[in-house]
């Protein structure tokens, strides 16, 4: 095991940060290489304890010679969102700098990379790859960082631009374990999602706003589209954001399980060598990004949910209810669409418009930004 500590720009005199990862495998860019972050949002914990877990299978696989590829983890992937609470309270998915969320507007890069490659490749796609990635690489070490906000942000890509597989680790309010991914990269990752006993799979090419795992792929997909009829570029890195349950559902049992699942998967890759258990029953069908429902209070008051999270449902159900106990009234949240309830707010007073719960609909309904603001 190998520990990198990277500097990042200090937002103010005395408070610079630094972030750490820690790298696993052979020191050969010719293996595939696995790029894994855990709580991007600060105060999503759960895929921090389960980091933990992985950076010390990993550290006993590696002594077993039983790792066929680079791995690269970074258990606490925003130093500077875990260091700002506000009364007691931890406010990591926002930087209270700027407001603007830890996990968007990661650099977009395609256009710059195919300035660099596109007099360079050639008919051999595996000699494209390379030279995608090393453009890649010289890119992000080029590029300066105005802020600590950026220079996370930088500091984040360029230890996983250059991998084959990205999985982000994440939690939602109260939720069942879910994750994102592309259309493309479903496949790959079908088996991820069975080992991790996902129940919703949420597909979309661009979410919107740039997030990390899909400004990771990006790249690769606007290479396709702008040089793909002369060259042939692959698909690059298959991308996932892992959503491990919600806020609350941090414990080293639920750890050991989700650590579990990632290691059974890179092994089904062949990324770990061994036998990878057979794979348990897919729990749900993928479904659209887009066909998701985000259910919002036009009230204020107290939440009274009347569903569960992972029930499924159907359209013109009442999902929960807004109690205004001054003028005795209840009024009903009603599902619009069929489709399991994935994700619920935990607080139990909504204000006016206040997003209280997401369904996984399976018809596709929505454009422009299709995650959550």
């Amino acid at each position: 095991m190998q520990v990198d500590h990277h500097p990042l720009a200090g937002a103010a005199l005395g408070t610079a940060r630094t972030l750490t990862s820690y790298r696993f495998g052979p020191h050969d860019d010719a293996v595939p290489k696995v790029a894994i972050q855990a709580s991007l949002h600060a105060d999503e914990l759960p895929g921090m304890v389960v980091a933990w877990m992985l950076k010390r299978r990993f550290a006993e696989l590696e002594a077993q010679g039983r790792l066929n590829a680079r791995i690269v983890l970074v258990p606490v992937a925003n130093p500077a969102g875990l260091n700002q609470h506000w009364f007691g309270t931890q406010m990591g998915r926002f930087d209270m700098r700027s407001g603007q969320d830890f996990n968007r507007r990661f650099p977009e890069l395609g256009p710059e990379v195919a300035l660099q490659v596109k007099h360079r490749l050639g008919d051999d796609e595996a000699h494209n790859a390379r030279l995608i990635r090393a453009a890649l690489r010289e890119t992000l070490a080029a590029r300066p960082a105005a802020s600590e906000l950026e220079s996370q942000r930088l500091t984040l890509m360029r230890l996983a631009c250059d991998a084959d597989l990205v999985i982000d680790l994440h939690c939602d309010w109260e939720a069942v374990a879910h994750l994102y991914t592309t259309p493309d990269a479903w496949p790959r990752i079908e088996p991820l999602a069975r080992y991790l006993s996902s129940e919703a799979q949420l597909l979309a090419d661009m979410s919107g706003s740039e997030p990390f795992d899909e400004a990771c792929a990006s790249v690769w997909r606007y290479l396709r589209g702008a040089l793909g009829e002369r060259f042939p570029i692959p698909p690059g890195v298959t991308p996932v954001t892992l959503e491990l349950r919600g806020v609350r559902d941090v414990s080293r049992k639920l750890a050991e399980r989700d650590a579990q699942a990632i290691v059974d998967y890179l092994t089904h890759l062949g990324m770990i060598r061994g036998e990878a258990p057979a794979m348990p029953p897919l729990a749900q069908a993928a479904t659209p990004l887009a066909g998701c429902e985000y259910v919002a209070s036009p009230v204020s008051g107290v939440l009274l949910h009347r569903r569960g999270i992972g029930e499924r449902g159907r359209a013109g159900d009442v999902i929960a209810e807004v109690l205004d106990p001054l003028v005795d009234t209840l009024t009903p949240l009603v599902a619009q669409s069929d489709g399991l309830l994935y994700a619920r707010h935990w607080t139990r007073f909504a204000t006016a418009g206040m997003l209280v719960a997401r369904i996984a609909g399976e018809t596709a309904s929505r454009h422009g930004d299709l995650l959550v603001p």
